[in-house]
């Protein structure tokens, strides 16, 4: 029965990352493609919107992907928790906690479901499992944190956090 619950959490946490992934890059499920996307990134003070959403869609739906079959799980893991740490961050962080004041609660809840998985591992049903692999524990867990922690911190630096408006000087 574990196995069967940790394919469950899998498939529904992993399709809901690739349908997000899919909003981004495709306009799919009612999202903005990359340049809706990319717009909002920019109003998030992230350079370069259209270009960021093509690489936050590709790593949800990639990270979304591998969650859900079960392959090169702490790969996947580490993708969610560098987005969904960005999404906390950028997106949701001013809002607090909750999400129905547009709160971060569901990027971390995402996240913790994607380390637990790094952790535990993926379960008997899964491609990593079916291809005799056993990338789970706390090596890989804490590898996958610091991988998704990481590559967070670095995107997060390349934002503008204040908006500068040049003032005409004085002659």
């Amino acid at each position: 029965m574990r196995n069967l619950g940790v394919l469950a959490v899998r498939a529904v946490t992993g399709g809901l990352l690739f349908g997000h992934g899919a909003q981004k890059l495709f306009g799919w499920f009612g999202g903005g493609g990359p340049q809706g996307t990319g717009a909002m990134l920019e109003s998030l003070g992230y350079p370069r919107g259209t270009e960021m959403a093509r690489v936050a869609g590709a790593t949800e739906v990639g990270a979304g992907l591998s969650l859900a079959s079960g392959l090169l799980t702490p790969l996947g893991a580490a993708g969610v928790i560098g987005a969904m740490t960005n999404a906390s961050v950028a997106a949701h962080g001013s809002a607090g906690l909750w999400n129905h004041n547009g709160g971060y609660e569901y990027p971390l809840v995402l996240s913790t479901i994607a380390t637990y998985l790094a952790l535990a591992g993926p379960g008997s049903l899964s491609a990593d499992s079916a291809m005799g692999g056993r990338m789970a524990g706390k090596w890989w867990g804490l590898g996958a944190l610091a991988l998704g922690t990481g590559s967070a911190a670095a995107v997060l630096r390349t934002r503008r956090t204040q908006q500068h408006t040049d003032t005409p000087s004085s002659s």
